[in-house]
């Protein structure tokens, strides 16, 4: 997420730049700088693939065998249960779960 130098408010993306959408504050994109997701009930459909921002583990590739992902979790399930750890390998984009 990217937030307003200003006011603090969220920025969205339009086109090539984030638009504040609170004080209109205008900022340019910075290379690969954003991970845009959308989340369905089944599946978290990832809109722009530039997702070296999000944070690495050591964790082999069920695909590839490589050593090194992205991870994020989501609450998949009810809250009383815990979060699905969400895997991408940074070799070749396989994407999996843990529970």
């Amino acid at each position: 997420m990217v937030f307003c130098p200003k006011c603090k408010s969220l920025m969205f993306p339009k086109g090539d730049i984030f638009v504040c959408g609170k004080c209109g504050f205008e900022k340019k994109r910075a290379g690969s700088a954003v991970v845009v997701e959308k989340q369905t009930e089944k599946e978290i459909v990832l809109l722009e693939k530039k997702i070296d921002i999000l944070p690495k583990t050591r964790v082999e590739c069920p695909k590839c065998g490589h050593n090194e992902a992205f991870w994020v979790l989501r609450q998949t399930r009810s809250s009383d249960e815990p979060e699905t750890r969400i895997f991408t390998c940074t070799k070749c984009e396989h994407r999996w779960r843990a529970y």
